[in-house]
Order: C-alpha cells, then sequence, then structure tokens
C-alpha cells in the first residue's frame, strides 16, 4: 500500500519541499531554506505547518463527558465551552497509548485530535468503549497550524475573533466564506492557531497564509526540533505503551 498524501501535497512539492515518509503519510521533512533557517524563523515571525496526518475526531451524544473521562486522566467534565485539554490514553500498566487534544464543542459534543501514526488504533480503542456515543471520523478536514510570534498579527486579518482567543481557546470562524475551527494552540512553544479546514479549502487557505509576508512553510524537521527546544513529548519517542508515570 502506498504513503497516503495531504489536500497539500501539490502545494509541497510547487513550494520545493523534500517529502519523506511519516506516519504512512508522503510528508515535507523541509523546504529549500532548510531546517536551522525554518526553525528560527517560526522563533522570530510566524512559521505554516501542515498537519492534516493528524485525526480529526468528533464524540457525541449522552455520556460523551462520562465516557472520555473513563479512558483519560483528565477532568474532562469540567472543560468549559470551546476550551481545550491535553490528555493521555493509557493501558492498564499506566504506559501511553497515544496523547492527544480534546476541545468542547458542545455540553456532549468533544472535537479530538490525535496523532497520525497511532490514528487507526485510537479511533479503535475509542469505538471499542463507546456505549450509546458517536464517533464521526472527520476524513475531510485539513489542519494548518500557524506559529510564531507574529502569527497573531496574522490571524488578525483572517479571524478578529480567533485573533482574541487565549491558549487552550477555540472558536468556529468563517475565513473567505469557509466555516472553520479555530484553537490557540500548538507544538513549537510559541503563539500560535491551529485551523481545521474542508480539505477542499485547504490548499486556498495555505495559499493565503503563504501570501502574508511574515509567513514561511515549515516541514517536519524544525516542528521536531522547535518541539525539542520547548521540551514537548513526541509519542513513539519520550512516550509510549512501555514508559510508566
Amino acid at each position: 500500500m502506498g504513503l497516503q498524501t495531504t489536500p497539500l501535497d501539490a502545494l509541497h512539492r510547487e513550494l520545493g519541499a523534500k517529502m519523506v515518509a511519516f506516519a504512512g503519510y508522503d510528508m515535507p521533512v523541509q523546504y529549500p531554506p532548510g531546517i536551522i533557517k525554518e526553525h528560527l524563523h517560526t522563533r522570530a515571525a510566524a512559521g505554516l505547518f501542515d498537519v492534516s496526518h493528524m485525526g480529526q475526531l468528533i464524540v457525541e451524544g449522552a455520556g460523551s463527558a462520562a465516557l472520555l473521562e473513563s479512558l483519560v486522566p483528565v477532568d474532562v467534565a469540567a472543560l468549559g465551552l470551546n476550551r481545550q485539554t491535553y490528555a493521555l490514553f493509557t493501558n492498564e500498566r499506566g504506559g501511553v497509548l497515544d496523547d492527544l487534544i480534546i476541545t468542547r464543542w458542545d455540553q456532549e459534543k468533544f472535537f479530538v485530535v490525535v496523532n497520525a501514526g497511532c490514528k487507526e488504533q485510537d479511533i479503535a480503542y475509542l469505538q471499542a468503549h463507546l456505549q450509546g456515543q458517536t464517533l464521526t471520523v472527520l476524513q475531510e478536514q485539513a489542519l494548518l497550524a500557524l506559529q510564531g510570534p507574529v502569527a497573531r498579527e496574522v490571524m488578525k486579518t483572517l479571524s478578529s475573533a480567533a485573533a482574541e482567543l487565549v491558549f487552550m481557546q477555540g472558536c468556529h470562524a468563517a475565513i473567505d466564506g469557509v466555516d472553520v475551527y479555530i484553537t490557540c494552540s500548538g507544538y513549537t512553544g510559541e503563539d500560535g492557531f491551529e485551523i481545521s479546514v474542508p480539505a477542499a479549502h485547504a490548499e486556498s487557505l495555505a495559499r493565503r497564509l503563504l501570501s502574508i509576508a511574515p509567513v514561511q512553510a515549515i516541514g517536519l524537521g524544525a516542528r521536531d526540533s522547535l518541539r525539542l527546544e520547548a521540551g514537548l513529548c513526541l509519542y513513539g519517542h519520550e512516550l509510549t505503551a512501555d514508559i510508566d508515570p
């Protein structure tokens, strides 16, 4: 079976990206400037990352908060509307099956983002524990991350409401008439945003962002060095099923 591609595959190649296999996807590890320059640019200005390989899910229905609480060591019930939390799926020994982000969209409706490499096992894990709730896999959604100290200024040109978000808060918004969901979150240690956008509109949104002077495309190489510098864990490295608390 060949590698999957994200909706931005053609754009990555147009930008001269070096593509590599990652979590079953053909992904850009770097662009012509190189990993060090991409890393430093994200720290100084704003970088755009394609993270569409991540899994985007919705868990909804009566008892959804309690269901999620039974699977992660997090107070899901106390989450405010459009607030998100970092969480971990754990095995019976306390090892980590995956790390994820849970966002409350409604009283019993949650938006869940999981790692690409664990996506299929996470979906199966959730399905096995459903007790009347519904699990929806958002297969037609892309995910873009805008990260860096200038990210908020850039976001003001797209959505004034999103530009006012605080860390780990989200909102539904429209960009150029397209419905998106934006959270103030990221994986770089910088201020920034993640934008869930319909796959059919992902390239146009990415081009819009890249047309704004401070924004440059950033690959997986710098994403890894940025998260290491920020002290953020990567599943399969610092987090595994065999590493207990």
